[in-house]
């Protein structure tokens, strides 16, 4: 019997069983490699390759469900929509608008009635606070018509139609801000499309990727303040947006993007109660081959949850 010979196989063995535990602990399970990032909660969720628009991962993509304040993604397109200058248009307060998000109980940027403030401006009332406000004063600035009715039904046609030429076939706009009879659905693949197509713009980006901002209005000594309620952003290193939103019948939804290394990553997640922000940060970990010891920031008391 060769004792030589039976202990070389030996070490080589107990060399090969520890190369493999090296190995299992830098490289993803095969099921996690196959099947994504592991955990995740949400019903519906996406992970695109911004660049490549290459999907990385994904959870019933093309389930329709509904999207809550993440509509305001595409009131944003298509109020960016039109000429430079209209970004400069000044847009004044309405009694209506107010009496809307009171009445209906929706998320504000707390317009005030007679104040002027610029489309721009609106925009960050808009997507920061999460102003279904600032989304009636969007539609019914820059829709057509000869009521306010007439024109915020044009400005939700032009969602549709843009939506359409976007190619998000499963999706349809019934409201400028979410608030729906019913008939305001999208899908994650869908919103991870339009999200991608956003960030092309560099207002919107600018615009997302903000954490607060600092507003005048226009005829008067009134300045407003407005904080993201996306808490991702200054939470996970490299993401610039998107958009949360929050109702009962959507549960909570994120739209998020990161850039790292020049490469952008878009995700979206679709009635993931209660853990949206982590289960992001989980998501992007996966898809940068990173592992991130994630904790969401606070927003501040006066700022606005959605």
């Amino acid at each position: 019997m060769d004792r030589s010979g039976g202990s070389t196989a030996r070490r080589w063995g107990a060399a090969l069983t520890a190369s493999a535990a090296a190995l299992a602990a830098v490289l993803p399970s095969t099921a996690e490699a196959a099947d994504g990032p592991s955990g995740i909660g949400a019903r519906g969720a996406y992970l695109l390759d911004g660049g490549m628009n290459k999907g990385l991962w994904d959870r019933n993509a093309d389930v329709a469900r509904p999207i809550a304040s993440t509509t305001k993604i595409m009131t944003a397109v298509v109020a960016l929509g039109g000429r430079a200058s209209d970004l400069d248009k000044q847009v004044t307060v309405k009694q209506s608008y107010r009496d809307y998000v009171a009445r209906r109980q929706a998320s504000t940027a707390d317009l005030r009635t007679g104040d002027r403030l610029t489309v721009r401006q609106l925009l960050y009332a808009l997507m920061l606070p999460s102003g279904c406000d600032a989304a009636y004063a969007l539609a019914d600035a820059l829709g057509s018509g000869g009521s306010e009715a007439e024109r915020t039904r044009s400005f939700v046609a032009r969602m549709n139609r843009e939506a359409a030429r976007l190619g998000m076939r499963r999706t349809h706009f019934d409201s400028f801000d979410g608030i729906t009879t019913g008939g305001n659905h999208s899908t994650p693949r869908d919103l991870a499309r339009l999200a991608r197509h956003a960030l092309g713009n560099s207002t919107f980006v600018t615009v997302t990727k903000a954490m607060s901002t600092q507003q005048k209005a226009q005829n008067v000594n009134r300045r407003y303040t407005w904080y993201n309620t996306n808490k991702l952003l200054g939470s996970y290193d490299g993401v610039f947006g998107v958009k949360t939103g929050t109702t009962r019948a959507s549960g909570p939804c994120l739209v998020f993007a990161a850039r790292r290394g020049g490469r952008t990553v878009v995700g979206v997640l679709l009635d993931d109660a209660p853990n949206r922000y982590p289960d992001a940060a989980k998501m992007l970990d996966y898809a940068y081959h990173t592992h991130t010891r994630f904790k969401a920031r606070q927003l501040p008391a006066a700022a606005h949850e959605d």
